[in-house]
């Protein structure tokens, strides 16, 4: 009777211990095959096959249409010439997509941060971070740190200002929902409210129709509009910058696709491809800045 016992309580012993090691080996599963899958998804999420794109196997880039220089040239964005250009083509490159894989599509300006669904993965078009626009969508680090900039005809009376008391009484222009806008209003502060015009061309036109005494606008554009827009145009100065201005890629918000940009941005960065097509693009010496 007693050896029956043993019998029966060495067979209960290799029972529990064949369950937990059943229990054992469902577990090694469970954590070592999750495991490996949340790895992997998270080693992939940047590779092109793990990006969520609008269209799939193809880089869909927005910007607005004419496209100026120094940003396009030829008003083509699509021949990789032009500062915003050849950094679009530069991301696209660090994400694993060939030339012929980017698909460029024409988005306007204050459209690109409206709230809502996009039909791009990125828009690049001299869009400047503002805390009421990241409110709307998403926005990449800095590709370029930009300054503001007045630009009035050659022989204004204002052509010549030193400082920003000096264009306190001149009427300044600035295309709508810009932070050229917002640097009139809140850094020059004139006398006179400014023209606020839909478009940079329409802000140009009323340079050279003598409609406002001096454009603001970023200090790239700037250099465009001085060598070719405008004839005998001046940069007078540019504007101080109250915290950084930068200029971001604009995505939907909550677009995975934003951080693996951003990775994108920093190799960019940090192999001095952005400072060489900066260099290559946005030319001319820097005028002061007005104070």
């Amino acid at each position: 009777m007693l050896r029956s016992h043993r019998l029966i309580a060495l067979a209960l012993v290799v029972a529990a211990m064949a369950v937990l090691a059943a229990c054992g080996d469902d577990d090694d599963d469970g954590d070592g095959g999750g495991g490996a899958s949340t790895s992997a998804e998270q080693a992939d999420a940047c590779s092109k096959d793990g990006l969520a794109l609008t269209n799939a196997g193809q880089l869909t880039v927005g910007t607005d249409k004419p496209a100026f220089p120094p940003y396009f040239v030829d008003d083509d964005p699509t021949n990789g010439k032009g500062f915003e250009s050849a950094v679009a083509y530069a991301v696209a490159e660090e994400l694993g997509f060939t030339k012929n894989e980017v698909e460029w599509t024409v988005v306007p300006f204050n459209a690109s941060y409206a709230p809502g669904p996009k039909d791009f993965d990125f828009d690049i078009n001299q869009i400047s971070y503002v805390p009421a626009r990241d409110e709307a969508v998403d926005f990449s680090d800095s590709y370029y740190d930009v300054e503001q900039a007045v630009v009035t005809l050659g022989d204004s009376e204002f052509a010549g200002a030193t400082s920003l008391a000096d264009l306190k009484g001149a009427k300044l222009g600035a295309q709508v929902g810009t932070t050229s806008l917002n640097a009139i209003t809140e850094v020059i502060q004139p006398d006179a409210d400014p023209n606020v015009y839909s478009t940079n061309n329409d802000a140009v036109s009323a340079l050279q129709n003598g409609q406002i005494d001096g454009l603001v606008v970023d200090y790239p554009t700037s250099l465009f509009v001085t060598a070719v827009q405008v004839e005998g145009g001046k940069v007078v100065g540019r504007l101080p910058a109250e915290g950084q201005e930068y200029f971001g890629l604009v995505f939907e918000e909550g677009n995975p696709l934003r951080d693996c940009v951003n990775e994108a941005l920093a190799s960019l960065r940090d192999s001095g491809t952005l400072d060489e097509i900066a260099t290559e693009w946005i030319e001319g010496s820097a005028p002061p800045v007005l104070e």
